[in-house]
């Protein structure tokens, strides 16, 4: 299971048309007040993160993902624009262990997606 929290249309739907291709499970989150609840809850093996979302606040997410011993495991990607050094140095500093220029991401997007860290789970299997 894969959580995204990513609120551009453009990468939402690039995502969801190349899950559905490799039948990847994925889930969006959409609302920054449940983002955190959402990862507890489906302890995803990867959680992708649009650094550029201003509304879903990622920085901040990953910052209390890592801070939280349930959660510290989970592996954590994001995607930024490759001339926002800004950015990528405080997706650093919060903990993300994975940040790739959009163009990078879009391109290795079926890879990320199939790889055994995307289809298996850090947690229960969601299976039941």
């Amino acid at each position: 299971m894969i959580v995204c929290i990513v609120d551009d249309l453009l990468f939402s739907v690039k995502i969801s048309t190349a899950a559905k291709a490799l039948a990847a499970p994925v889930f969006f989150e959409r609302s920054p007040d449940m983002v955190l609840a959402s990862i507890r809850e489906k302890q995803p093996s990867l959680v992708i993160f649009d650094l550029n979302s201003a509304k879903l606040r990622p920085m901040e997410t990953v910052a209390q993902m890592k801070a939280d011993p349930a959660l510290r495991g989970i592996k954590t990607l994001g995607y930024v624009s490759h001339v926002q050094t800004d950015v990528i140095s405080a997706a650093r500093e919060a903990g993300v262990d994975e940040i790739l220029a959009r163009s990078a991401f879009a391109e290795r997007l079926g890879h990320i997606l199939s790889s055994p860290a995307a289809t298996t789970s850090a947690g229960p299997d969601p299976a039941g």
